[in-house]
């Protein structure tokens, strides 16, 4: 019944005439209130099509032809947007957030003006000066190589690394992944990711659905003071509304699963909306089909839902109910180890079982308090449970039965952020608020050697907190030069560790095309929940010598230059240095520090630490990118960089992550076909990355331990080959009256260049075996809107 349901619909006459409405809300982009009176146009369409904001910033537009479209918003006071390629197709409603910047205004009421170019280069946070960009989920959708994974999309930026194909963790800079800071409206929360271990914060494939998912900003350094608890970089995501006049719904699959979504006003009077997407994973039908995904034979399952429900509160108000569940699990059993097919994980002599769950759950109410002031309060829980079991095998593959290792990790997170935004004037604003998360967590790690002896790693029940707070202050000296400065408290109950972060920016418009920007900032981050509950074995039982540890700091410097070639083409280019200090390494004279942690699963457990390492990044950046227009685009990015760190021992070593270089390039090209009903695409993307370094491995204490062990001494001292990846897309999309209809095939590493993984050590040959990455993949996506 299915199949002819399906072929019903592709068999269905096109119709060239279908037209779909765009609508949307302007607001104040510092104060974030509703802008009434605001002259909406869809550029160069006849007749015009245009609208003006009612008193509650809202607009329509109606009967808007499909295809892309430009869209341009003006108001007296405020200085104008544009919005170029925005994707209007048959199957959905396009419902729009849009900010604006009041206009400078000097004495004489005489109004000074500058042109803010495209909405897509500005962030939601109008406090960023530097190293920061805007991320719009549509680039998920039309790059090639991304697979719409919000963290593979942006390892296309400068500055953004991942040499690893089975993983999605974000490299910024020569920092560790574990650097980053994840939020999700306003909440800091865990890992978002399915196969994401307690010990990283990528995994697998993200829980993030990109259809759920609103503009977000990705910032790389020198963020503003409203975030904290990061060394490296922040992801900050939003979740969009539900449409709130019809139920609109998709069917799709692709690498990340089967996926179905529901979107539509949850009541008759009051525009309340809900929003819903879940996914179910498709890694298995890929082996059915032959393809290698990177597991041998062993089947990755997972799944996960979002969820966004909101409903005004009378007339300035709104409260939203939202979050994220996922779970995931996978089975890599020896016997159905095949040493001949590219295999990242697992080996001939071990069975390993693996299981994760998340849940992130979010309450938000937001008042507005008149024309200039607005207030957000959110509550949230999230929880993580993670559980690892390894059997070994005798020579005959026959399951000794004892693990010989075993991890349970769970971790209960209860979590509050109050912020308030009051725009004074044109000149002044400012942004203040405090967060609060305090976590319960339950830690256990094992080892068993020979079946009979027992090592415990890590073994705590315990409860930690981490209180935030900031002010920052935007003020626009001129209608050129605009200042933004900050301070940012955190404290941490367990060590009683405080750190206060000053944070600076300025952007200076030279010309109409060119901007400079120069940022600095302390930030600071406290250590992994893991590592607080690794255990000291002394005579009188075991102590945590790790208990102790206060917060890893760094002081980040960011020059920026843009240059603003046409209207949809731009040139960026960004140096930066960044000197981390008291950073957790051994007590003992050591090459251990904690920025080479974050890109293995495998948790690596030290105990005794103090904040005593150091550790220094900096680079130059450039950015070519030509914003959708005229029928294509184009992303060309470019990264030279050197991170080294010291560890007790005093030695200067390369980081795990110090690839050096990076350059990547993304093209793509729109075809029309007929009117407006059909579409054809193209795009392309290929990756050059430095090799990565590797700690040599120590043969005899291998052959001692049972597992790999590596040359402390020597540490990250041997360079890998260079990585290359080359990814093209193909896409084609159908529009009929009121349903959209999208394909797509994502053929990865069409070289099929032999990318290595890793080196691991074969235990019952007791030698290395290299590890190769993901080969060539083709993956098929089909969605459908209606």
């Amino acid at each position: 019944m299915k199949k002819y349901l399906l072929l019903a619909v592709l068999c269905c006459p096109i119709l060239t005439d279908a037209q779909q409405t765009i609508r949307g809300r302007v607001t104040d982009e510092a104060s974030k209130t509703p802008v009434p009176g605001v002259t909406v146009v869809v550029l160069h369409t006849q007749p015009a099509i245009g609208a003006i904001t009612d008193a509650n910033g809202d607009f329509r537009l109606s009967d808007v032809p499909l295809g892309r479209q430009s869209l341009q918003f003006s108001s007296m006071g405020y200085e104008t947007i544009a919005l170029n390629a925005v994707v209007v197709t048959a199957g959905k409603e396009v419902v729009l957030q849009v900010a604006l910047t009041e206009k400078f205004t000097r004495l004489k009421d005489v109004e000074i003006t500058w042109q803010r170019s495209k909405d897509k280069r500005l962030t939601n946070n109008d406090m960023v000066a530097v190293s920061a960009r805007p991320f719009n989920m549509d680039e998920t959708k039309r790059y090639a190589g991304s697979l719409g994974d919000p963290a593979r999309m942006a390892a296309n930026f400068a500055g953004v690394v991942s040499t690893n194909d089975t993983r999605n963790d974000i490299i910024i800079r020569g920092n560790s992944p574990n650097s980053m800071l994840w939020q999700l409206e306003g909440l800091n929360i865990p890992n978002p990711s399915h196969f994401g271990a307690l010990n990283s914060m990528g995994g697998s494939v993200s829980m993030l659905n990109n259809n759920n998912l609103d503009k977000s900003d990705f910032m790389t350094s020198a963020f503003p003071a409203q975030y904290g608890n990061a060394l490296a970089g922040v992801f900050d995501l939003r979740l969009r509304d539900g449409n709130d006049e019809k139920h609109e719904f998709l069917a799709q699959a692709g690498f990340n699963g089967f996926e179905a979504g529901a979107e539509g006003p949850a009541g008759r009077k009051n525009k309340a909306t809900y929003l819903v997407n879940g996914r179910y994973s498709t890694l298995a039908a890929f082996q059915q089909l032959g393809l290698n995904v990177g597991t041998g034979s062993a089947t990755p399952e997972y799944a996960d839902v979002n969820y966004k429900i909101s409903t005004p509160v009378g007339k300035k108000s709104k409260l939203s109910l939202w979050g994220l569940w996922g779970q995931s699990s996978i089975d890599i059993l020896g016997r159905d180890y095949d040493s001949t097919r590219t295999q990242a994980y697992g080996n001939a002599y071990s069975d390993r079982y693996a299981r994760y769950q998340t849940n992130i759950t979010g309450l938000t109410y937001a008042h507005r308090f008149g024309a200039r002031t607005t207030a957000k309060l959110t509550i949230g829980y999230s929880s993580t449970n993670e559980k690892f079991d390894r059997d070994s095998l005798s020579t005959d593959n026959i399951n000794i039965a004892t693990p010989d290792w075993y991890w349970r990790f769970e971790t209960r997170k209860y979590s509050a952020a109050f912020s308030l935004h009051h725009k004074f004037n044109a000149r002044h604003n400012i942004v203040t608020g405090i967060t609060g998360d305090l976590t319960d967590y339950s830690i256990f790690n094992k080892r068993i050697y020979n079946g009979t002896t027992d090592k415990v790693l890590a073994d705590k029940d315990g409860q930690l907190s981490l209180l935030q707070s900031f002010i920052q202050w935007k003020y626009r000296i001129t209608d050129r030069l605009s200042l933004v400065s900050g301070l940012h408290h955190q404290y941490l109950s367990i060590s009683a560790s405080q750190s206060l972060e000053p944070r600076l920016g300025l952007k200076y418009t030279v010309h109409p095309a060119h901007t400079l920007g120069i940022g600095y900032g302390l930030h600071s981050q406290m250590d992994n929940i893991m590592t607080y509950a690794v255990v000291t074995p002394t005579p009188q039982g075991n102590i945590y010598t790790n208990e102790s540890l206060g917060f890893g700091k760094s002081h980040h410097a960011v020059l920026s230059w843009d240059w603003q070639i046409s209207a949809s083409t731009h040139l960026k280019t960004e140096g930066y240095y960044q000197s981390l200090f008291d950073i957790p390494v051994t007590q003992r004279p050591g090459s251990f520090s904690t920025l080479n942690l974050g890109a293995e699963s495998i948790p690596t457990i030290m105990d005794s630490l103090v904040n005593a390492g150091t550790g220094r990044n900096y680079g130059v950046e450039i950015t070519l990118e030509r914003n959708f227009s005229k029928g294509y685009y184009y992303l060309l990015t470019a990264s030279v960089f050197d991170s080294k760190y010291k560890g007790s021992d005093g030695i200067e070593r390369n980081t795990a992550f110090n690839m050096g270089t990076v350059f990547n390039i993304l093209a793509g090209k729109e075809w029309q076909l007929g009117r407006r009903n059909r579409v054809l695409g193209l795009s392309g993307k290929v990756s050059a990355v430095g090799g990565r370094y590797l700690s040599p491995i120590d043969y005899a204490k291998s052959i001692e331990d049972g597992e790999v062990q590596y040359d402390d001494t020597r540490a990250y001292s041997e360079k890998q080959s260079n990585y290359f990846r080359a990814d093209v897309k193909l896409s084609y999309r159908v529009e009929y009256k009121r349903a959209t209809l999208e394909f797509s095939l994502d053929l990865q590493n069409v070289t099929n260049n032999e990318n290595i993984f890793r080196q691991d050590w074969n235990a019952r040959q007791q030698r290395v075996t290299d590890n190769y990455q993901q080969g060539f993949f083709p993956v098929p996506f089909i969605r459908f809107t209606f």
